[in-house]
């Protein structure tokens, strides 16, 4: 079997575009992968490019032997970009090798631990803008089923927070809280946008509340500083979805610097690598976590990721979507009472359609970070998928 063919289907999500990769082979052996990287879709479309350029000719199942060549001869290794486009052809190949040998990914993976996954939901929220709004749209959410929610209360603030933002925030929090009741598990995101004094102040403000961990309260590339906040927070502390790859969570690992580990499987490397990660964690007993906010084609790989992971602890998935993501692929997820089954279809359990991801082509999406428009996360029209 060799490689004859990848391809690149970038797709409007309203709040940014997933990116899909297709690796064809000459037995007509099709996988596919998600490179869906928030906001920089045409360097990472331009990234695949070169990976194909080496990997037309070569056989598919030689996974290992790919993953470290293209991650060697890249020089300028690792970052967001090049990890990104690296984990959508890794996935990909394991969807081949799966569909050729007609199994679920997970058996090569050492079987299943796990039948079915926790989950969080994120998006829940949107268009809240008021702590009552938030409450009101908490309750619905528990009345689908959910029993655990992440959100950001902390508007556009950035390093610092006055007292006054503070205090609506923890008002946003405390009416979650009281909508939802005691049993259902608040995760609070603080996207990397505080300082350390800062981090550290929030997270003992959380405490009354209960949360399940407190997310990124420092930016992503200073592990002191989040080592700092962790030693100092009353709260769980979370974090490590812009880490690539096991070198970058070595120093993870090396200093303790979170209580809950958050790789991204379409950007830390792929199926393989998120393994061997969960691995370094288990032995650390580090609960592993996965950072999981994308489209259908990541969110099936990280579950044939967690059915093996005997360390897997909950899975972030999104609560509704674009009314055009049923049609895109031929995800069927099957939810009851806060978890996803796994699938046991052979690879990743489903493909894409090409004719569906052309009609929704790229648009150009910018950060809401830290402009106010957090929780203008979906358009108006919405469909909950599972």
């Amino acid at each position: 079997m060799r490689i004859i063919d990848i391809k690149t289907f970038p797709v409007d999500c309203f709040r940014t575009n997933w990116v899909f990769v297709k690796v064809y082979t000459d037995e007509g052996i099709t996988g596919v992968g998600e490179a869906t990287l928030e906001y920089k879709e045409k360097a990472l479309i331009g990234a695949v490019e070169h990976i194909k350029e080496s990997l037309v000719g070569q056989n598919p199942l030689n996974i290992e032997k790919i993953w470290h060549d293209t991650y060697r001869d890249a020089y300028w290794r690792g970052g967001a970009v090049l990890m990104s486009a690296l984990s959508a052809v890794e996935m990909a190949l394991w969807d081949i090798l799966g569909k050729a040998l007609n199994v679920p990914i997970y058996q090569f993976l050492g079987g299943k631990v796990n039948d079915k996954v926790r989950i969080y939901v994120n998006g829940w929220f949107a268009g809240a803008k008021e702590p009552k709004e938030f409450g009101e749209k908490a309750k619905i959410a528990v009345e689908r089923g959910v029993t655990a929610m992440k959100w950001d209360p902390f508007g556009k603030n950035y390093m610092e927070i006055s007292n006054a933002e503070l205090d609506k925030a923890l008002q946003c929090v405390a009416a979650v809280r009281e909508a939802v009741g005691d049993q259902i598990d608040l995760l609070i995101e603080g996207h990397g946008r505080f300082n350390v004094p800062t981090g550290i102040k929030i997270a003992k403000e959380l405490e009354q509340f209960k949360p399940m961990f407190f997310e990124e309260p420092v930016p992503p590339d200073n592990l002191d500083a989040l080592k700092e906040v962790k030693t100092k927070s009353p709260v769980a502390i979370a974090a490590g979805e812009r880490l690539y790859t096991r070198w970058d969570y070595r120093e993870m690992f090396d200093k303790m610097a979170a209580d809950y580990i958050q790789p991204d499987i379409s950007h830390a490397g792929g199926i393989m690598e998120l393994k061997k990660i969960s691995a370094e964690a288990e032995c650390r007993y580090i609960p592993f976590a996965p950072h999981n906010p994308s489209g259908p084609v990541a969110n099936a790989a990280t579950l044939q990721l967690a059915a093996s992971c005997p360390n897997f602890c909950i899975l972030e998935i999104m609560y509704s979507d674009v009314e055009w993501r049923k049609d895109v692929t031929t995800e069927n997820l099957h939810y009851q009472d806060g978890c996803i089954t796994i699938s046991d279809k052979p690879g990743l359990g489903l493909e894409i359609n090409e004719g569906e991801c052309l009609r929704h082509p790229y648009q150009p999406h910018t950060l809401r970070h830290y402009t106010g428009a957090l929780t203008d996360i979906r358009p108006a029209k919405t469909e909950f998928y599972f």
